[in-house]
């Protein structure tokens, strides 16, 4: 599986269908497609973006997706049947073999370990769906995992948790030998780093209870950042100094120790529902573009231009993220990139 910052061909996105992702009313609606168009554009100004949308939906994709003018590269719309909107987890991971080709790996998807607010009978043909869109081959896997579960540094290395691919809601009964055996198999991966959780927030009812993509990314082979919440009243704040300690203390691939650049968190700790688990991590790399994570917070500035330094030849361009996360995700969890091969 090549890192994200390799080329992409294009990146693929699920349009929000009824349910929710909308909420429960017109409001709640428009913020949801406001956000996901607004994401799909400023991803759309670095690289191709493909939308699927439920065939109900294809309309107003349409309709919101073409708001603002013509970005520097194509939105494309595509129909099939969704239950929700999070690309990153239904979508297929893509892999190459070094000689052009491509095939997608398509993972068991079971609403992030059996929900019981989860519907996924449609969302669970995603990854199926897009390897036979783009003609390439598609690598079966009895592994219940999602893309947000998981981030590689392109050379062999991979960051996952254990409450995400050793849930017994996901996988009962396997063992970390069978998660990394299959993980050998399907996107080539020789080290795997577990961490032992993700942020607080994530355990809560419409949380992933634990991917990594909203606490530590690679930025770069053998550079990790890593969320950081440096306020003692936040659960988070333990999380974080368990995890640089671990990640600290571990070598990627090839036998290399990882630098852990810490990524502050936002100064808000609460909202209405209690500890936020608002994080600058989970941004999406395109193109010569980071496509990161706002919230109209004190720190946003000096965790992007954080990120503009850690990906020196791009240009970041921040997207407000609250209502993803009131949904449970951020920009991550809505992208899924396809490699240029």
């Amino acid at each position: 599986m090549p890192a994200e910052w390799a080329r992409h061909e294009q990146t693929w996105m699920a349009w929000p269908t009824a349910g929710y992702a909308l909420g429960d009313t017109p409001e709640d609606a428009d913020d949801a497609h406001r956000t996901w168009s607004a994401v799909a554009r400023a991803v759309a100004g670095f690289e191709p973006v493909t939308v699927v949308a439920d065939p109900a939906d294809v309309a107003v994709a349409r309709d919101w997706l073409g708001r603002g003018g013509v970005p520097a590269y194509g939105l494309d719309v595509v129909e099939a049947p969704l239950d929700d909107a999070w690309m990153r987890d239904i979508g297929p991971t893509f892999v190459v073999d070094g000689q052009g080709g491509i095939a997608a790996v398509d993972w068991v998807f079971n609403g992030w370990g059996g929900q019981d607010w989860a519907v996924w009978e449609h969302d669970a043909r995603i990854g199926a769906f897009v390897a036979d869109h783009q003609g390439v081959e598609r690598i079966g896997s009895d592994l219940v995992n999602e893309g947000g579960g998981i981030h590689v540094d392109g050379r062999g290395t991979v960051l996952l948790t254990e409450t995400v691919q050793l849930d017994p809601g996901r996988n009962p009964g396997r063992s970390r030998a069978d998660v990394e055996a299959e993980l050998a198999r399907t996107i080539g991966a020789t080290t795997c780093i577990w961490l032992p959780r993700g942020l607080t927030r994530d355990y809560d009812e419409f949380g992933t209870r634990g991917h990594v993509d909203i606490v530590a990314t690679f930025a770069d082979p053998g550079l990790v950042l890593l969320h950081w919440q440096a306020d003692p009243a936040h659960p988070d704040h333990e999380v974080s100094r368990e995890l640089e300690g671990l990640l600290s203390s571990v070598t990627g691939a090839g036998g290399q120790p990882l630098e852990v650049v810490r990524v502050p968190a936002p100064r808000t700790l609460e909202d209405e529902e209690g500890w936020v688990d608002w994080s600058y991590i989970n941004h999406y790399v395109c193109n010569g573009g980071v496509v990161a994570c706002s919230f109209e917070d004190p720190q946003d500035r000096e965790s992007l231009s954080l990120l503009s330094r850690a990906y020196p030849q791009r240009r970041v361009v921040p997207v407000d993220a609250r209502p993803l996360f009131d949904r449970g995700g951020g920009i991550h969890c809505i992208t899924q990139q396809q490699p240029k091969v």
